[in-house]
């Protein structure tokens, strides 16, 4: 008999699920949504690097697209659906009440940004993650070891001591912290009790500097020198994390009813959409895999022994059992990728929404027709020109921290550049060498992992730019000297996600096994080509020195 599970991934924008054979990986059907209020720009300030998420959207866009993902699908098959499982992004935390309930939900904070999700891109915390550095220098255990060293302003503890701070509402009513992908879980297994609350492994490792080697989360006296706001918290929290492998309890009679689905599917545990993506593109030892999308995530599995002591400068942690239990969990990655194209093109934008778009030469509909299709041509028309430059001409150099730098080495306070500008200048060779900013981040975050002494024999890429850009792809190949197989499936974390809703319904024994017979495969290959990948070396050796002198001169 089929038996089917389905896996949510909530990603920046929009949520989506996935319904999956658990016997064969197929695909049945998919649905996308966008968050309402997210997409109007609300309880955002990008002026100040605020990004916040209400968690009503969540709840929305959740009965949206399983009830139409399902509808989508043949008769009788929401009967015989076995597990579900979500994936999110993260560090995105809110303030929840006694019943872990974030604070959004209450009337009286319902318009309140700080008692939102906050989320993983929102750097408003950056004066409290510097406070978290200086501290764990000075401390008699370094709590952000494990972290990378480096403890950022995209993470658990600064986000929460910053909305302390700023909020004297929030502070009186917060009993406890959540983070998203603990919290969706908990909603529909009816969670009632902050303390019930299944604590995520993923995301308490790599973000809130939980380790078992100093029980747990740093200890109350760190995080009371730290501010005495934070003083209680750390009872209120956990001690214990789990593995996303593991059920966390069944569907509750009100949301299988809302959902079409029965109380005894399964409720896997939560993770971050980067680290189930990574189990749905196949990663094993030694692979490096990159979710490219408006940011990049880079995801490594490593054994016991090969991680053995070593402590990875610079990422964004190695965590026990954080992707595939049984193996270290590597995470890095670039704080903007696809966003640095959206940059470029919304400034390209300008002329078209602010000349045409108050011309009186042509009427209404056609005016809004034609700068709708011109600004879709953007970036494909950028695409086509920059591929005919070669990389001979290849005299611009940028950085890629446009939102600042995530790895190695976090510094949020970082801002992009861009130098050897000239008359001749164009617009495709400008997106040209955003393209390649991006590509040397990437380069400069396997550079890391190398030096460190973690073995890296293949890459692969997920997510929309990896399929829909060959230009890209192709770059990024060159600059690393290194073949990049690309996933079938675009959406590789709803199929990771999916992946682990087969384990915890019990129909594998282990991840690996979901892995197996489950996965899509890959839809091609890039190999570099060896002039480029010669010439991208030198100009690699540029983009270098000139962040050096960016951190150095202009940031430090």
């Amino acid at each position: 008999m089929d038996k089917f599970v389905i896996g949510l991934d909530y990603g920046s924008d929009s949520a989506r699920a996935l319904v999956v054979n658990a016997l064969t990986g197929e695909a049945l059907a998919t649905s996308v949504k966008y968050y309402p209020r997210w997409q109007k720009g609300l309880y955002c300030n990008p002026a100040i690097n605020q990004y916040r998420q209400h968690p009503q959207d969540y709840i929305d866009v959740l009965e949206a697209t399983v009830k139409e993902a399902l509808a989508a699908c043949p008769q009788g098959t929401a009967e015989k659906v076995i597990g579900i499982a979500f994936d999110t992004t993260g560090s995105t935390p809110a303030f929840t009440d006694a019943t872990g309930t974030p604070l959004a939900l209450l009337p009286e904070f319902t318009e309140n940004p700080n008692a939102m999700f906050v989320l993983w891109k929102d750097h408003t915390a950056i004066k409290e993650a510097a406070e978290v550095n200086k501290l764990c220098a000075n401390w008699k255990i370094d709590y952000s070891a494990y972290e990378g060293g480096i403890y950022s302003s995209e993470w658990f503890w600064a986000k929460a001591l910053h909305v302390l701070r700023q909020d004297e509402s929030v502070r009186a009513k917060a009993y406890s912290i959540v983070e998203y992908c603990e919290w969706l879980p908990a909603l529909i297994t009816g969670v009632t009790k902050s303390d019930d609350i299944v604590r995520s492994r993923c995301a308490c490792g790599h973000k809130a500097m939980w380790h078992e080697k100093w029980g747990g989360l740093p200890s109350e006296e760190f995080l009371t020198a730290l501010d005495p706001l934070l003083a209680g918290f750390r009872a209120r929290l956990f001690d214990k994390t789990e593995t996303a492998d593991k059920p966390v309890g069944k569907l509750n009679a009100e949301w299988a009813k809302r959902l079409g689905l029965t109380t005894d599917v399964v409720v896997a545990g939560g993770a971050f959409d980067c680290h189930m993506g990574a189990v749905g593109a196949g990663v094993t030892p030694h692979t490096f895999v990159r979710v490219i999308g408006t940011s990049t995530c880079d995801i490594m599995v490593a054994s016991y022994e090969e991680i053995g002591e070593k402590l990875i400068k610079g990422i964004c942690g190695q965590v026990d059992g954080s992707v595939i239990p049984g193996m270290i969990g590597l995470e890095a990655g670039q704080s903007a990728f696809g966003d640095i194209y959206a940059w470029f093109k919304q400034v390209l934008e300008f002329p078209l929404k602010n000349i045409i778009g108050e011309s009186t030469l042509i009427d209404e509909a056609t005016k809004a027709k034609l700068i709708d299709e011109a600004c879709n041509s953007i970036i494909p028309a950028l695409t086509k020109e920059a591929e005919k430059i070669p990389v001979s001409e290849s005299s611009i150099i940028a950085t890629d921290w446009m939102n600042g730098r995530r790895t190695p080495d976090a510094n949020q306070l970082l801002k992009g550049t861009i130098t050897g500008l000239s008359l001749a200048s164009s617009a495709p060779r400008i997106f040209r060498a955003l393209v390649e900013a991006t590509a040397f981040g990437s380069k400069a975050i396997v550079n890391r992992f190398r030096n460190e002494g973690v073995r890296i024999d293949s890459v692969i890429g997920i997510g929309g730019i990896a399929l829909k850009s060959p230009f890209v792809m192709q770059t990024l190949s060159d600059v690393l000297n290194m073949p990049i197989k690309v996933c079938k499936t675009d959406q590789a974390c709803a199929l990771g996600a999916a992946m682990f809703a087969a384990t915890a319904a019990g129909e594998y024994s282990k991840i690996e096994d979901a892995q197996n017979a489950m996965s899509s495969g890959f839809a091609f290959e890039y190999s570099p080509i060896a002039e480029n990948a010669k010439a991208y070396q030198d100009i690699y050796e540029k983009y270098i020195k000139v962040g050096q002198f960016t951190e150095k001169e202009l940031f430090s």
